[in-house]
Order: C-alpha cells, then structure tokens, then sequence
C-alpha cells in the first residue's frame, strides 16, 4: 500500500504578521534605471494568500511597478507555488474586459479537472498591453512558476529570457511506500495547456526561452532588449523622414509609410531581427531589393576615424555609468539605402 505523507501547515494557521514574513523573503522589487519595474519571486503564495494580502501587495509592491515603462519578473529562483495563484498573476498581465481560458488541470487521486481562466475584475491595476513584460528563467525554474511562464509565452504576452525550465510538473506528491523506509514521489496532477492547441506541455521538457542565455546574464541581456526596443519608435520615424526625403520611386512612399505605421514589432528582441523585418517588410511593398536597410556602428561608417589600438590582453571594455551613454553604445545608427 501506499501511504502519502502529512500535508504541512495550511497558510489559514498563519497570522498575517507571519504571512507577510514569509512573503518577506520569497518576493523583492524595485525600479530600475530606464523606469524598468523588476520583481522576483522565489516562491508563488497560493489564492488564499493573496486574497488575505491583496490590498497590502497592490498597495507596497505593485503601485511602485504598475507606472513603470517596462517589467521584468525573476523567476529564476522559483521553485514552488500554488496552482490556484495563476489566475491572479495572469489576470494582472491580461487587458480587461476580456477573460481567457489559460490552462486546465487534471488531478489524477480525484479523477477531476479543473478549468483555469483570468479574472474579471482585480484589485488595483492590470498592467498596460502596451509595455513590455519580460520573464527570467533558469534551469531551477519549476512547477507552477513554469505554467506561468509558458501560459505568457503562449499569450505573446511576455517575451522569455534564461534558461530552459526544468520541466517538472504542477503538484509533485512524496508516498510511503508500506511501512518501509522506502517513498515513491510522483507527479500527480498535469496541465492540459489549452493555449498549447493540443501540443505538449512543459511538463517534462521545460519551456524554451525565447532568447536563450545563462541565467547569471538574463537580467543584463533583458534590459539590453528592452534598450533597443525603447528605441524602434525613434528609429521609424528616422526612417520615414529618409523615405520621404530621399526615395526616388516617390509613388510608392505612401505604401512604405503606412507599413512602417501599422507594423507589429512584438517579436523584435534583436538588432538583427529588427534589420531582417525591416528589410523582408520593406522590400515586399516596394519590391525593390535596393531598399536597405543596415546597422552600422559609428566605425564601420565614418573612414576618418582612425583604429584605436588594442587594449592589453583580457582587458574588459570600460562601459560608461550614465544611462544615455550606454544606449549609445548598444543603439545602432540605422541607414537606408535608396
């Protein structure tokens, strides 16, 4: 016979002096440079959790995010949580108006299943559509941290960066195994992934991030995406002005124009991926193939610039402190070749 092990301490035993300690030390925030918002979470509360503490968390931890041009949540460390949470974090990232079935859960001990889907209304404010939300993960990454971020992944509504997650599953349970020394543990409850339309989970194979790096560099690599997608709006109207100013097939500017205006730049987290759609794009409406377009560092396009010579081996690049100068170095100079 197999015999499961005591649950521990329901969070109803809590006070919620203790409740807020133990959210103490799985979940910090602050405002980056940029105003990027930035929360970890190392372990997700469950609904109950987040009811008791609802008006404190939107009141001291999501008021200080909701305002800020960008949002970046760790979960590179989050190894645990409650399935019954991913409605209420979902539901912040969701627009309103709208509810979306997000995932469906199947317990096998009680043969049932169990429909997930956001909220209709929710404490404070959701998160605007409108700004990026950018999601770190690790090879630690498991459990309900990983449904959340395959179920933003699969909404586009998060763009993934780190690691591949561990692929574990939503609700691991420990069994006795008789009377012995010996325990079996097993999954026993699965995401159907309804937004998956049919194809595998994450359960066992992890979620591939959408911009693969080591975990100790996604925060650096996240705000370096973010960097130049702050930047695509001042790089159209860039090009728009050379368009009008300079393309000699003038008929076929007002097509470009309102190309550039209608296009969906959700999936760019490159320099090279914006160059590769600008130029795909670009080309299509135009058919011309010598509409081009390129990033060039400032040295690969101005000959009276003399070579530096090289720093002493191992030496690391001096990166400058002030925000402004690093957009410098990593924002390309965007030309068009009419």
């Amino acid at each position: 016979t197999l015999e499961p092990l005591q649950p521990a301490p329901a969070p109803t035993n809590l006070t919620q002096e203790e409740l807020l300690s133990e959210l103490q030390t799985s979940m910090s925030y602050k405002v980056l440079d940029g105003n990027v918002g930035y929360l970890r979470v190392d372990n997700i509360p469950g609904q109950e959790v987040l009811t008791r503490l609802g008006g404190f968390l939107v009141t001291h931890v999501w008021k200080q995010l909701v305002g800020s041009s960008a949002l970046v949540l760790d979960l590179r460390h989050c190894t645990g949580g409650h399935v019954s949470s991913i409605p209420y974090i979902i539901s912040y990232l969701h627009p309103g108006g709208t509810v979306l079935h997000v995932d469906t859960i199947y317990n096998r001990p009680s043969n049932t299943t169990t429909e997930l889907w956001t909220l209709p209304q929710v404490l404070g404010e959701r998160y605007s559509p409108d700004k990026d939300v950018v999601v770190l993960t690790s090879g630690h990454t498991s459990g309900v941290a990983e449904d959340i971020v395959y179920i933003l992944k699969q909404m586009g509504r998060a763009i993934v960066v780190g690691e591949r997650t561990e692929g574990s599953a939503l609700h691991l349970q420990k069994l006795r195994i008789g009377h012995s020394d010996f325990f079996l543990t097993l999954p026993v409850s699965r995401s159907l992934g309804p937004l998956g339309r049919g194809s595998q989970t994450w359960e066992g194979s992890g979620v591939l991030p959408c911009v693969g790096t080591p975990a100790e560099e996604a925060l650096e690599k996240a705000l370096a995406i973010l960097t130049l997608r702050r930047a695509v709006p001042q790089i159209i109207r860039r090009l728009e002005e050379a368009l009008q100013d300079y393309y000699t097939l003038v008929d076929r500017v007002p097509a470009l124009l309102h190309l550039l205006a209608t296009m969906d730049f959700s999936a760019v987290v490159s320099e090279e991926d914006l160059v590769a759609k600008l130029n795909a794009d670009l080309q299509a409406v135009s058919e011309d193939p010598r509409l081009l377009v390129q990033a060039l560092r400032p040295r690969e396009y101005s000959p009276m610039t003399e070579p530096e010579p090289p720093g002493p081996p191992g030496a690391a690049p001096i990166v400058p402190e002030d925000e402004a100068a690093q957009r410098a170095l990593v924002e390309p100079e965007f030309q068009v070749s009419p």
